[in-house]
């Protein structure tokens, strides 16, 4: 059974997110990370911890600082973490963010902005994350190496440098740091526990907002956010995620991510249903022997 406790220290009426920060004992990185959003974000943010096992001195840390966190004696993995840090909440927006990223100057204030502007619920944002390595991702900007783990960090070079490599908004936004309407978060009853530890868990919370009506999957460009790259992700005994979202829609990752949301390709406005071309019944038919076998 999954047990937590919560610990929540101030009313935080006055701020704008519910920063949401799943984090196992990687307290030198959530640090930098938690300062990083106090010293270059523009609003006030409620940050929430999600402490996994915690035997590092991340508890001490955060009640030092006195930072809502939730706790389980055990890494109980993203999905259940970010459903434990949802009873925390007390803005109108939960945004995930993960324990080894720096959010860059106004990162927030260019995702509010946004926000203010679409004037509706149904919406999923991203930040553009830097990342000091090329994986093929189209939606990050890659490579431009400020450092691949903290004794290497160069934050001054960041600063100086973060808002001039050029990156155009994009579609299918999908990936941390982003941001849903907590209303829209509880329509869709946050990431799905058979997704767990997490692998894959991303790709169905957009698929969950799709089913719901969500059509504006965005990646803003001018939200920057320095990414070291899976400091915790790497230790865990992965699920096989991939499997388990063909079983539940029908369909790959893969597919929903090129011919639904088109994600990493240039932000042309809502996403489109596809049409069902033969093309497209080809390739949900292969996902689905795939998913069998």
């Amino acid at each position: 059974m999954i047990q937590y406790d919560k610990h929540l220290f101030s009313d935080k009426k006055n701020d704008v997110f519910s920063i949401v920060i799943p984090s196992w004992n990687n307290l030198p990185y959530l640090k930098i990370c938690i300062e990083s959003i106090q010293k270059n974000s523009a609003y006030p943010h409620q940050i929430i911890v999600h402490v996994n096992d915690g035997n590092d001195g991340t508890i001490a840390y955060l009640e030092s600082k006195k930072i809502d966190y939730t706790h389980s004696k055990e890494n109980i993995g993203i999905c259940y973490a970010l459903n434990a840090a949802r009873t925390l909440v007390q803005t109108n927006y939960f945004l995930y963010m993960n324990d080894d990223m720096y959010v860059c100057p106004n990162w927030d204030k260019v995702l509010f902005d946004e926000i203010e502007q679409i004037s509706h619920k149904l919406f999923f944002l991203s930040s553009t994350l830097i990342e000091p390595f090329d994986s093929g991702n189209t939606c990050v900007i890659a490579p431009h190496d400020f450092g691949r783990n903290l004794e290497d960090f160069d934050e001054n070079k960041l600063l100086s440098n973060y808002d001039k490599i050029p990156k155009k908004d994009w579609q299918g936004a999908t990936w941390p740091p982003n941001i849903v309407h907590i209303d829209t978060w509880d329509l869709v009853g946050g990431y799905s526990i058979e997704f767990s530890p997490g692998m894959y868990s991303d790709p169905d919370f957009s698929m969950k907002l799709w089913q719901a009506g969500v059509r504006l999957f965005k990646g803003v460009s001018a939200s920057r956010v320095y990414h070291f790259g899976s400091k915790s992700t790497l230790r865990i005994k992965r699920n096989n995620g991939k499997k388990t979202f063909i079983k539940k829609w029908l369909m790959s990752p893969s597919t929903f991510n090129n011919f639904y949301l088109k994600r990493g390709t240039i932000f042309k406005g809502l996403a489109k249903k596809p049409k069902e071309d033969f093309t497209l019944k080809l390739k949900k038919m292969i996902d689905f022997w795939k998913g069998i076998f």
